[in-house]
């Protein structure tokens, strides 16, 4: 935080104001650092800062950070928590202060498809263009969610309401809404890549991948909206292990290519067979292991797991793992990484990217809740 940073507040009408600042202070200790106090609690995090304070009848919320777009992720953060928690409708209320009138989200470019190729027969390159593309660089974030409007109809995109909450577009203007990573920024061009997985059961299900769908039939000027970016870089260590399926793979390759030289990495890499393997170009000193499927159907397999298992670990310096793949795999990953390896939260970031028989983000939203 600087000295002097922007800062929007509200005050919530709520019968237990103080139980309900404990509860939201209970959940985002996930994701800073909480300190508690009589009558609230404060969160830090690396977006910002929020104060939640019972005052008689009311929750004073008091958001702070150093720029427009974190401070829209933190006052949003609390107001969507708010929603979610509360019995009932959330009391009308609004925001002061900094950016409280600012209806457009800052972190929301709306961009064009520039063009498409396979990068494998598995694997679909969209390559985008329009927005703020700097935005998109490695210092900012590695990830984005893709806002795909429905054919043949105007794009209507999403706005920030009085009390903060997202408006996102319903019925006929409904949107796809799904998280990818950027493979790759093109500044001299003005573009940026998104390498997206064209599932092996689109045929049968379609329903349950739309965004594969739509990168299986993307033209060039099709609209297409990009919050972000969010997620950096995994923090500095002297190894690394990536591990992961094709769905995790542009998030391993993009890591890998801007780790230094003085970095131990070891990815291993999930795929349907050996026509999926790609290259990855890296400095540091990168062993790379291809694990194939073959007959076997994403999703249905252990060998993620297995492989972490038979590995041979690095017994000096600090290490930090990142997996993704199914949620099921997922799970078994973090217990085997955090009981049997004994290794801290902080060391480990391990994300179910995908379920089995779902579509969406829902395996991202269930784990939060678990």
């Amino acid at each position: 935080m600087t000295e002097s940073p922007l800062v929007t507040e509200a005050r919530v009408p709520l019968a237990d104001p103080l139980a309900m600042a404990q509860k939201l202070c209970a959940h985002f200790v996930e994701h800073g650092t909480v300190t508690l106090t009589d009558t609230g609690g404060m969160v830090e995090s690396p977006f910002g800062r929020a104060v939640l304070r019972a005052e008689g009848a009311h929750l004073h919320l008091r958001a702070e950070a150093n720029d427009d777009a974190t401070l829209y992720v933190v006052r949003n953060a609390l107001a969507e928590h708010l929603a979610m928690f509360i019995s009932g409708d959330l009391p009308s209320f609004t925001w002061s202060g900094e950016a409280a009138a600012q209806r457009t989200i800052p972190f929301f470019h709306e961009m064009r498809v520039l063009g498409t190729r396979q990068v494998t027969p598995r694997m679909r390159r969209v390559t985008l263009a329009g927005g703020n593309v700097a935005a998109f660089e490695d210092g900012a974030g590695l990830h984005v969610r893709l806002l795909i409007p429905p054919a043949g109809r105007a794009p209507v995109w999403p706005s920030a309401a009085p009390d903060g909450r997202t408006l996102w577009p319903k019925g006929e203007d409904a949107l796809i809404r799904r998280v990818y990573t950027v493979r790759r920024v093109d500044r001299a061009a003005g573009s940026i890549d998104i390498d997206m997985v064209l599932h092996e059961d689109d045929h049968a299900e379609p329903h349950l991948a739309p965004g594969s769908t739509w990168a299986a039939s993307a033209q060039p000027g099709d609209p297409v909206g990009v919050m972000g970016p969010g997620g950096g870089l995994p923090p500095e260590a002297d190894w690394y292990v990536l591990a992961g399926d094709e769905t995790a793979l542009p998030v391993i390759a993009r890591i890998a290519e801007n780790l230094p030289a003085s970095c131990r990495v070891h990815a291993l890499v999930e795929v349907a067979d050996a026509a999926e393997e790609q290259p990855i170009l890296s400095r540091a000193d990168l062993r790379l292991s291809w694990l194939h499927r073959d007959d076997a159907p994403a999703g249905s397999t252990d060998l993620l797991e297995r492989a972490l298992r038979a590995m041979d670990w690095p017994a000096e310096g600090s290490g930090h793992v990142l997996a993704g793949c199914e949620h099921r795999a997922a799970r078994a990953i973090r217990a085997f990484l955090a009981g049997e390896r004994g290794m801290a939260k902080k060391d480990v970031h391990v994300a179910a990217y995908w379920r089995l028989g779902r579509g969406g983000d829902t395996a991202a939203e269930e784990q939060d809740r678990e």
